[in-house]
């Protein structure tokens, strides 16, 4: 299960960003994270639950909030994007496997919000 190393490297950039910003608690992060990404969401949740209380003393109550960002891919012969999951790597309009993945693959933080 990668996601706890994933969680690991959030609290530790939340971390520098409390020390920065001379926060004393965090009360949430919000992460997005792409439809297709390897990160499974309710193992994140599980892992986030438990590294927060372990890992963190400005983190213990903060809750992790996940937005997801569905996964689009275009086609490069009929110029058409299209829903990835729903058809795979072969364009539904042409047929094409000329395609590539546009978004839907990413994992970032988006906020954090602390006092």
């Amino acid at each position: 299960m990668h996601e706890l190393g994933v969680v690991f490297h959030v609290i530790k950039i939340v971390e520098e960003v409390v020390a920065e910003n001379e926060l004393t608690q965090v009360s949430s992060v919000t992460l997005e994270l792409g439809e297709v990404s390897t990160v499974i969401e309710s193992y994140l949740q599980d892992a986030w639950k438990w590294a927060v209380l372990k890992r963190s003393e400005h983190m213990k109550e903060a809750r992790l909030i996940v937005e997801k960002i569905p996964a689009i891919t275009y086609c490069t012969n009929c110029k058409q994007k299209y829903g990835t999951v729903e058809h795979g790597k072969i364009c539904p309009h042409c047929g094409s496997e000329d395609t590539y993945l546009v978004q839907g693959n990413e994992f970032s933080i988006k906020e954090i919000e602390g006092c």
